[in-house]
């Protein structure tokens, strides 16, 4: 990846535009944009997802930085390709129920070649006078989880593949600067790398002091051979990690994951003893991997978006790691 498609430690995710959860009026999103623009030491760049409120995301940061008036040249825009807005038609959206709040638009999903320069033109028409330059496909281990036998198996795969020809047909042409593929299921990646040159890839739940599989960090070695750059995202397992229920987007108590609570209450009594706070852990862990370039996070909060940016300088001493494995809480 050279230099013009170089990322910064920390990526913005746009989620929160896009109503997940929250309904944040126009003035917050505004505040959100500008706190991301303002504490950037780099160029910023912004994570989003026609999937993202179905579309609204999109919008929203479109909104938030020509209210700023920053020049398209300044900013950097990652659009995940793979669900495109349509009329709203039913009482709530029929994707991801219940997630998404007071939308004006359904999306549907449309994963095949023309189905993604579709996706890549709506994009672009609802960020106005901003352009996605880095583009990839948007969980495409979800689009073939629901594959209801193997034929049907081998077509989404092939849909998956003929969608990232025409990808790499816009990175030739130069509409795009980087192609790359972001997953839960990392498989997925291992998958695609196997029939396609990335530019990068991002994880997510899958490199955190808690998840670490081991071939996920063969896979980040094998990536890392090929050149290609990692973001790591969703490093506090959805929240769970810095205090909150939801873990990889599941809310569970004591009483159903006694396991996973035992494991939070030792590495908060590490972090306290080493004086390191768990956010600093583990967005500092992702950068214990040669691959990982950068991480993606993701606030509803324009407050803390400059405390974001500085986890990602923040120091952890090799002894805090050393007493994490002694501890059994990481395997690395």
């Amino acid at each position: 990846m050279t230099e013009k498609n170089s990322f910064p430690k920390v990526i913005f995710g746009t989620s929160s535009l896009g109503n997940l959860f929250v309904e944040l009026d126009s003035v917050t999103k505004n505040q959100l944009v500008k706190a991301a623009v303002e504490s950037s030491p780099n160029t910023p760049v912004f994570d989003s997802a026609g999937k993202y409120g179905a579309g609204l995301a999109l919008e929203s940061l479109a909104a938030g930085l020509k209210a700023q008036g920053v020049s398209p040249s300044a900013v950097k825009i990652s659009n995940k390709l793979g669900w495109k807005r349509v009329p709203l038609k039913t009482s709530e959206p029929t994707f991801e129920p219940g997630a998404w709040i007071n939308l004006k638009h359904d999306a549907v999903q449309d994963i095949s070649y023309q189905g993604i320069l579709d996706c890549y033109q709506q994009g672009n028409e609802l960020l106005g006078d901003y352009e996605a330059k880095i583009v990839s496909i948007h969980d495409p281990d979800e689009y073939l989880a629901r594959a209801e036998n193997k034929a049907d198996l081998v077509k989404r795969e092939q849909d998956i593949l003929d969608a990232y020809k025409a990808l790499i047909e816009l990175r030739d042409a130069g509409k795009v600067d980087s192609v790359g593929v972001g997953a839960k299921d990392v498989s997925i990646i291992d998958f695609i790398s196997d029939h396609i040159q990335l530019d990068w890839a991002m994880f997510a739940c899958s490199v955190t002091p808690y998840t670490h599989e081991a071939s996920t960090i063969l896979l980040l070695k094998k990536l890392n051979k090929q050149g290609v750059k990692v973001i790591n995202s969703a490093v506090f397992n959805a929240g769970f990690l810095i205090g909150s229920d939801n873990f990889d987007y599941k809310k569970i108590s004591r009483e159903t994951h006694a396991k996973e609570f035992a494991w939070r209450d030792k590495f908060n009594a590490l972090c306290e003893e080493f004086e390191i706070k768990p956010a600093e852990a583990c967005v500092q862990f992702s950068f214990l991997f040669d691959g990982i370039v950068s991480i993606a996070l993701n606030s509803s909060s324009p407050k803390r978006i400059k405390s974001n940016i500085l986890l990602a300088e923040a120091k952890v001493p090799d002894k805090f790691w050393q007493a994490m494995k002694s501890h059994g809480l990481i395997s690395i």
